[in-house]
This record gives structure tokens, C-alpha cells and sequence, in this order.
């Protein structure tokens, strides 16, 4: 990987603050040019696909661009139940891949900045129910516990090169 090219993988639990960092990050990138962004909520296959999501994500996005090919990838349409559209991603542009559970120790070595965002878990429900309300309020428990799973098996903040503290 090259400073032409960084990878940045942000990620927390629902509502920590993860997409509002990516886009800020995106927003304020450093080097000219455009930056790609990825959030996991769209390669996600469901409600119980929290670490397919992220196999997904290693396979197609992040293994061809540190080997400088075009990753493809198809967004989950989460209505639908079913992969939709694809998308490619160029390994001559930065990148930055946002989302639960992306942080782990085959995903680390495929990256040179790692971010784990920390907040408590009121205030992650909190904001995660306002965005997205009761479409996902069935759904937090289950969320949780493939985040809960993915926290004691990858111990993603030990992993990341910075850790953020959102209230």
C-alpha cells in the first residue's frame, strides 16, 4: 500500500458515530483527488450478516485492492432481501471502508489506518433508533450480539491504530 492509496477501516457498534466520521474524514481528505467510501450497511445480506458482510468486504474489496485490482461488489437491498447492483473500486484511489465488525486481524493487514469508534451502549441505541427507527428496533438485539461476538473474537480496539470516544 502506498500514501497514494491508503486504506482506512473504521469500525464500532451500531450508532457509535462510525458514518458520520467516514464522511467527515472523506470530506477533509488531505491529498487531492477522490476518495471511495464503503459502508458495510450496504454489503450486509441481512439482519444476521454482520461477519458475511465483512467476508464479503475482505473478498471483493479489500484482497483486489492491495493487490491493485478492481474490487466488485454488489449492494444488499435490504427491501428486496437480495444483492442488487454492483460496484467497482479503483486500487489507484484511497479508500476508507466504514461499518460493524470490519476490524479484525486478517482485515488489519489489509489497511494502514484502523479506527475504533467506542460509545456507550444508551447512546449508541439512542442514536442508531432515531436514524433509523422501528425498522430497526426489532432488530437491535440480534445486531448486537453478532457486535458483541465480533468484540471477543477480534478484539477490534487492540487492533486500531486510534481509538474515539463518543459520548
Amino acid at each position: 500500500m502506498s500514501a497514494t492509496n491508503p486504506v482506512v477501516l473504521i469500525d464500532g457498534c451500531s450508532g457509535a458515530g462510525k458514518t458520520s466520521l467516514a464522511r467527515s474524514l472523506v470530506a477533509r481528505w488531505p491529498l487531492t483527488g477522490r476518495v471511495q467510501l464503503v459502508a458495510l450497511d450496504s454489503v450486509y445480506p441481512g439482519w444476521d450478516g454482520l461477519d458475511d458482510g465483512v467476508d464479503l468486504a475482505r473478498e471483493q474489496i479489500l484482497v483486489p485492492h492491495a493487490r491493485g485490482l478492481i474490487g466488485v461488489w454488489q449492494r444488499w437491498d435490504w427491501d428486496a432481501g437480495a444483492p442488487a447492483e454492483a460496484h467497482a473500486v479503483d486500487p489507484s484511489l484511497p479508500l476508507v471502508v466504514e461499518g460493524a465488525g470490519i476490524l479484525t486481524p486478517v482485515t488489519a493487514r489489509l489497511s494502514d489506518v484502523r479506527v475504533w469508534v467506542d460509545s456507550p451502549a444508551s447512546s449508541r441505541k439512542a442514536r442508531a433508533l432515531q436514524r433509523d427507527g422501528d425498522a430497526y428496533r426489532p432488530h437491535w438485539e440480534r445486531w448486537a450480539r453478532q457486535e458483541d461476538r465480533h468484540i471477543t473474537r477480534d478484539q477490534p480496539s487492540r487492533l486500531a491504530t486510534h481509538v474515539f470516544a463518543v459520548p
